[in-house]
């Protein structure tokens, strides 16, 4: 299977439960990635589910010339930007970011944790857009460079310069803020 092109397909087909496949399976990543996009994870849960939306009424046709993640991260991406401008436009203030905790047995290790993830957001928050999105694309939902030049429009070679320069960046950030790494 292609990364659920086969559930998408099932579902224009009349078959429901390839849609509630498809959103169960990408609603997280596409969270996350939107949100390193606006700067609002409240803001990115919304065009995720207007996303998948879009995919149940309009039913868009998937061509099949980019892998179905690809294809359905560069919907998401285009839906979060013209969400900016339309916040552009009315002037919205953005919400305070969201952070979820977890209950884990190991109190001490998990905080450590969670203060981690905390900064490295923090840290790619102060990134450009292009440079936070690359490095989400890559390391958080594992896009190889063509992909990541498809969702991006951008040239393979424009994604590798972008991906060196936001880790670079990123790094300097991460120091500039007195982050440490694990042993």
């Amino acid at each position: 299977m292609d990364n659920h092109a086969d559930s998408y397909r099932r579902y224009l087909d009349g078959d429901d439960k390839g849609l509630v496949e498809i959103i169960v399976h990408y609603r997280y990543g596409l969270t996350l990635y939107i949100g390193g996009i606006v700067g609002d994870i409240c803001l990115a849960e919304d065009i995720m589910q207007e996303v998948f939306v879009k995919l149940a009424v309009k039913k868009p046709k998937f061509g099949g010339k980019s892998s179905f993640k690809t294809w359905l991260y560069s919907v998401a991406r285009n839906r979060a930007l013209d969400r900016l401008r339309q916040r552009a436009r009315h002037k919205e203030t953005p919400l305070d970011e969201c952070f979820e905790t977890s209950d884990e047995t190991d109190i001490e290790k998990q905080y450590i944790k969670e203060e981690q993830k905390i900064e490295l957001h923090k840290a790619m928050k102060r990134l450009s857009s292009d440079y936070a999105q690359v490095l989400y694309l890559r390391y958080f939902e594992d896009f190889d460079t063509d992909e990541i030049a498809g969702i991006m429009r951008k040239s393979i070679q424009q994604v590798g310069d972008l991906l060196y320069r936001a880790k670079k960046s990123l790094k300097t950030e991460l120091e500039r803020a007195g982050f440490t790494y694990e042993d």
